[in-house]
């Protein structure tokens, strides 16, 4: 009626009636560990802007659950694979990683780098078999008329998926590993004179030695994405379209890929224009700790706390390891709050304490921290960045020595070998980043840079989504070298079609000598014949 009020209920569900009406339809392509952590709040962030969020969720995942409360929904799709396979795989490749490459020599270790990834792909190829291969899937996905696809490449697949739906694709990685699809795919350039190659454990200042490892180093990485991921991608990819189809060229058909490092963390390098680097999207301020875990922090008095994780993908280490551990961590004056499921260490000192899970971010925004012990995962190491925090790094597998390497070059963390480390050699550490006080003024450095941005990693990274949703994707910041061949993109054509013109000149040039020195000798040789 005219003149009467609307309850602020009512107004409230108009305004998220209206907000979900202009939403765009967002699918997200399942992945898995730590990249599943690092998508959530991309994709909370995109729910509360009025989106509506699907992500296809495997019958087998170690992280991705359908019990799990969110604001986004799932559409389940069947594997023909069993999770007791998947973990299976994941404990050999952490027991290599972690116990085994460290006595082996390089050659070991490419063999034994080769079967996993082969591996790896084996089964992301079935995944993939449980959504184009299914039609009650591939109905479902084409009547979502979704408007863009969401990413992280960890996992063949979505760049196939998007061309069949013919939507706009956003990769969202923190980097490919030795598959290097930011180079290969997305045609980012990476001089090899002062950008160091993934997993290279190399810095931006590299000797003469140093640079020629690192260009040797790309070429091995080279030659194992070729043997371990696109012949078995393409060969699919092929089979599936029934024409030659290469995996690499429907990734570099992606819009906007999404990094998630920053200039806190890695080093400056060529960039293109689709490339956004988003670091630390996850990050966030500290909220206040569990009552105990309170108290327990605040007891350490001046001296403050240590936070102590390994991450979620190992929950336990042989006792042997644990004993020394514990027995370093007694050895300073600060509490310590060790993420912790194994059985409890027998050199346990009093000022440590054993948690099954641990509030990281809160604790590491908390005032007394004083270090963080890390395996140099890339989500804490970020979260470390946010909030100032110095680190001991202790690399477990994968990126995460590299990780570590970049933050030693910073001077924000010392790092220790997990297999060759003593207490003493734990405690030296700790004491070192807490004592010496440039790790903590670097540190702060680093936060600085990280929060002096425009718009927030989050913002950011969702802002360039809604722009690619905007404009039905992002082609016009696409690179036209894209549509080059290899020769045409090094210019050697173009560089052979100069020589070819310098050597026809050359050869012109010197046949024109002989014909004047023909005629010079001639005519000198008529005058000698008249004169006698």
């Amino acid at each position: 009626m005219p003149g009467e009020k609307v309850p602020l209920c009512a107004l409230l569900l108009l305004l998220g009636a209206a907000a979900g009406a202009e939403g765009g339809h967002i699918l997200v392509w399942y992945t898995e560990a730590s990249h599943w952590i690092n998508m959530k709040p991309v994709l909370g962030a995109l729910v509360e802007r009025g989106h509506h969020v699907t992500v296809m969720l495997p019958s087998a995942s170690l992280f991705m659950k359908a019990s799990e409360k969110s604001s986004f929904h799932y559409l389940p799709f069947n594997v023909s694979i069993s999770l007791e396979e998947i973990e299976s795989f994941m404990e050999d490749f952490l027991a290599f990683s972690i116990y085994e490459m460290d006595y082996m020599n390089y050659f070991e270790i490419y063999a034994k780098f080769l079967t996993l990834m082969k591996q790896d792909l084996e089964y992301a190829l079935k995944y993939l078999d449980g959504v184009v291969k299914s039609d009650n899937i591939m109905n479902k996905l084409k009547e979502g008329k979704y408007d863009l696809l969401l990413a992280d490449p960890i996992y063949a697949g979505s760049e196939l998926v998007a061309e069949i739906l013919d939507i706009p694709l956003v990769y969202s990685l923190r980097f490919s590993m030795v598959y290097n699809f930011e180079r290969y795919c997305g045609q980012m350039p990476a001089p090899p004179s002062f950008v160091p190659a993934i997993m290279s454990k190399l810095t931006d200042k590299m000797s003469f030695s140093e640079r020629m490892w690192n260009f040797l180093f790309y070429a091995l990485n080279d030659i194992m994405v070729e043997l371990t991921l696109w012949s078995g991608v393409d060969k699919y990819y092929t089979e599936f379209k029934g024409k030659p189809t290469s995996g690499c060229e429907l990734m570099g058909k992606a819009d906007i890929w999404l990094i998630r490092s920053y200039w806190d963390f890695d080093y400056p390098r060529p960039s293109m224009p689709n490339f956004k680097f988003v670091g630390g999207i996850h990050c966030k301020p500290a909220k206040p700790l569990p009552k105990d875990m309170e108290e327990f922090v605040q007891s350490s008095g001046d001296d403050g706390i240590v936070v102590f994780t390994l991450g979620s993908m190992v929950k336990n280490v042989s006792s042997e390891k644990a004993d020394m551990i514990a027995s370093g961590l007694a050895q300073i004056p600060q509490k310590v709050l060790w993420r912790y499921s194994g059985a409890k260490p027998s050199t346990l000192g009093p000022n440590t304490r054993l948690y099954d899970w641990i509030p990281q971010n809160d604790l590491l925004g908390h005032p007394k921290t004083r270090a963080f012990i890390t395996h140099g995962g890339t989500n804490g190491i970020y979260e470390a960045i946010y909030h100032g925090v110095p680190m001991v790094g202790i690399p477990m597998f994968a990126d995460q020595p590299d990780n570590m390497v970049h933050m030693t070059s910073k001077g924000v963390a010392v790092t220790v070998d997990f297999n060759f480390m003593s207490s003493e050699d734990l405690s030296r550490s700790i004491r070192t980043v807490i004592d010496d006080k440039s790790y903590k003024e670097n540190a702060m450095r680093l936060s600085v840079i990280h929060h002096d941005r425009p718009m927030s990693a989050l913002d950011e990274a969702v802002f360039w989504i809604e722009f690619t949703m905007r404009h039905k994707g992002a082609k016009h910041l696409r690179v036209q070298a894209h549509e080059l061949t290899w020769y045409q993109y090094h210019s050697l054509d173009v560089v052979g079609f100069l020589l070819a013109v310098v050597l026809l000149a050359l050869l012109l040039f010197i046949q024109m000598c002989r014909c004047c020195l023909r005629r010079c000798c001639g005519r000198k040789r008529k005058t000698k014949k008249k004169a006698e």
